[in-house]
C-alpha cells in the first residue's frame, strides 16, 4: 500500500479528487506519522487532532456531494504558530502568550481553510520570530530530521522539520530576515517568501512590520507553488496589501520544470561568493549555476555593493519596531500576569509578567531596539539603518535592469549543532547573512536544495523584482528538475 506521507501535495490532492483515498485517510496518515516520530523532532507545539478529522470529514462530504474541489483540497498543512487560528493555542514561541486561544482566524488560516486544506496543527519556532536555529523557543527546542543533534533553522524550524520528517506535505512559515528560507535550506526542502504585500499579515503576530512575511513551505517547488497561490492576494484588512492579483507561479513552476530556461538572464551576487561561506555549500552552489548554464540560463556577476551592510542595518530596523510591537504585551488585556496580587502597581505587574514571559534572545532584540529609537540616538542609529535599506532597494533596482533574477546560496553553513552558536548572538545573526537583503529590499525569495555537504543539505536562493513571484519558481523548478529533490535518513 502507498505511504501517504510521502506523496506529494499535488499527489494527494489528485487522488482525493478522484475518490482513490479519502481525505480522512490522508489526515490519520499524517496524525500517525506525528505520533509515531514528533517526540524526538518535536516539530509541533500543538497538534489538532480533532479539528484537523472535521475538516477531512467536511472535504470527503463536499467531493461526495460532487462539489468541485481545489487543488489542495484533503492536502493536510502545518501552520507556524505566529498565525492566529480561532480557538487553537497560538503561543508565538513563548511563555508570554502560553495557553492563548485567539477568537479569530488570521487571513493566511481563513484561505487555507477556504482552499479545503486540513491544518494539522501549530509548529515550533523561536519566541516571536527572533531567531535563526529554532533552539530560541519557550518550549526546547526543534530538531533537523537530517541529524537530530542538528538544528532545523529558524524562526520557523518547526514548518521545515516537519516536511523533512514527513509529518505534514505542506506548511506555513513567516519570513521576516530568512525565517522561511533559511529553515528550507538547512533540512532540503523548499522555501518561498513573496513580495511583501503579496501575502497578508492580518493575524500575523508581529515582529517586525515592514519585513514580516508569511509564505510556503513544501517539499517540491510545484508543491509551494500551489500553496502560494491559494494563500496569496489582496486582503482589505491589511494596509500593507497589495491591491493586485497573485503573479501566476503554478504555471512558472510547470515551465521551470521543462527544464528550459533559454531567454533567462541569471545574475551571480558577487558579494555572496566570496569568504565566509562554507567550501562544500560553494562547491553545491557552483555546480548548480553551471547546471543552469546548461538549462539554457545566461549567467553574468553582478555587483551589489550595499548588500555587506544588510546585516547590521537589519539588526537595528528589525529591533526597533520589534520593541514597539512587543509593548501590547503587558500582562493587562491577554496572555500571561505576573504579580497581580493586590499589592503592586500596573508598572510593577508589566515589568514582571515581561520578565517572565519573554526569553533572553526577545529582550536583547527590545532593549537593542529601545536604544536605537530612544531621543538623541534615532538619527545616528535607525535613522541610518533606513538610509542603508534606500541603498540595497537601489542596488536590486539596477541589478534587475541587467538580470531577470538574481542566485546566490541560501546560507554561508549547512545546519550546526544544537547549543553551538547560542552563546554568541553574532555567529547565529550570520545564518542570514545571504536572506536579509531581499527582506529590506521587499521582493521574493525562494531557497531550494541543491546538494549536499558533509551529508546535509545546501540551499541555493533564487531573488527576483517585486511583484515577479513567478519568476524565481520558473528558475527553481528548472533546477529541481536537474538536480531532484533530496530525502534525510529515515527517523
Amino acid at each position: 500500500m502507498t505511504d501517504l506521507t510521502r506523496l506529494t501535495a499535488a499527489e494527494i490532492a489528485g487522488l482525493v479528487a478522484a475518490g482513490e483515498t479519502s481525505a480522512v485517510e490522508v489526515t490519520q496518515a499524517h496524525l500517525d506519522r506525528i505520533a509515531a516520530v514528533d517526540e524526538r523532532v518535536h516539530a509541533f507545539l500543538h497538534v489538532d487532532t480533532e479539528g484537523a478529522l472535521a475538516a477531512a470529514r467536511s472535504v470527503d462530504e463536499r467531493r461526495a456531494a460532487g462539489e468541485d474541489l481545489g487543488p489542495l483540497a484533503g492536502v493536510p498543512v502545518a501552520v507556524k504558530d505566529v498565525l492566529t487560528t480561532k480557538g487553537v493555542p497560538t503561543t508565538v514561541g513563548s511563555k508570554i502568550l502560553e495557553g492563548w486561544r485567539p477568537p479569530y482566524d488570521s487571513t493566511i488560516v481563513e484561505r487555507l481553510r477556504e482552499a479545503g486544506t486540513v491544518m494539522l496543527g501549530k509548529t515550533n519556532m523561536d519566541e516571536f520570530a527572533m531567531g535563526s536555529s529554532t533552539e530560541y523557543s519557550a518550549y526546547g527546542p526543534t530538531r533537523n530530521p537530517w541529524d537530530l543533534d542538528r538544528i532545523p533553522g529558524g524562526s520557523g524550524g518547526g514548518s521545515a522539520a516537519a516536511l523533512a520528517a514527513y509529518e505534514a506535505p505542506l506548511s506555513i512559515g513567516s519570513d521576516t530576515g530568512g525565517s522561511i528560507r533559511q529553515p528550507g535550506a538547512v533540512t532540503g526542502t523548499v522555501g518561498a517568501k513573496p513580495t511583501y504585500g503579496g501575502t497578508s499579515r492580518y493575524g500575523l503576530v508581529a515582529f517586525s512590520s515592514s519585513l514580516d512575511t508569511p509564505g510556503p513551505c513544501a517539499r517540491n517547488v510545484l508543491d509551494a507553488a500551489l500553496l502560494h497561490q491559494a494563500i496569496g492576494g489582496h486582503d482589505p484588512r491589511d494596509s500593507t496589501s497589495i491591491p493586485a492579483p497573485v503573479p501566476d507561479v503554478v504555471s512558472a513552476a510547470k515551465l521551470g520544470a521543462s527544464g528550459d530556461l533559454t531567454g533567462v538572464k541569471l545574475g551571480v551576487v558577487t558579494e555572496f561568493t566570496g569568504e565566509g561561506a562554507e567550501p562544500g555549500v560553494m562547491a553545491a552552489f557552483r555546480e548548480s549555476v553551471e547546471a543552469l548554464a546548461k538549462l539554457g540560463a545566461e549567467i553574468v556577476e553582478v555587483s551589489c555593493p550595499h548588500f555587506q551592510y544588510a546585516l547590521p542595518a537589519y539588526y537595528l530596523i528589525a529591533p526597533s519596531e520589534c520593541s514597539s510591537n512587543l509593548a501590547r504585551f503587558d500582562g493587562v488585556r491577554f496572555g500571561l500576569r505576573v504579580g497581580d496580587d493586590g499589592n503592586r502597581s500596573l508598572e510593577e505587574v508589566m515589568s514582571l509578567t515581561r520578565e517572565a514571559g519573554f526569553g533572553p534572545e526577545v529582550k536583547r532584540r527590545i532593549m537593542v531596539g529601545t536604544y536605537a529609537l530612544s531621543s538623541g540616538y534615532y538619527d545616528a542609529y535607525y535613522g541610518q539603518a533606513q538610509k542603508v535599506r534606500t541603498l540595497i532597494t537601489r542596488d536590486f533596482t539596477a541589478a534587475f535592469e541587467r538580470v531577470d533574477a538574481l542566485i546566490s546560496p541560501t546560507t554561508p553553513f549547512v545546519a550546526f549543532p544544537i547549543g553551538s552558536r547560542t552563546a554568541d548572538p553574532y555567529q547565529m545573526y550570520l545564518a542570514d547573512l545571504f536572506t536579509i537583503p531581499t527582506n529590506l529590499y521587499g521582493g521574493p525569495a525562494i531557497s531550494v536544495p541543491c546538494g549536499l555537504s558533509e551529508g546535509l543539505p545546501v540551499g541555493f536562493q533564487i531573488m527576483a523584482p517585486t511583484m515577479a513571484d513567478d519568476r524565481m519558481y520558473r528558475v527553481a523548478a528548472a533546477l529541481e528538475s536537474t538536480v531532484g529533490t533530496f530525502t534525510p535518513p529515515a527517523l
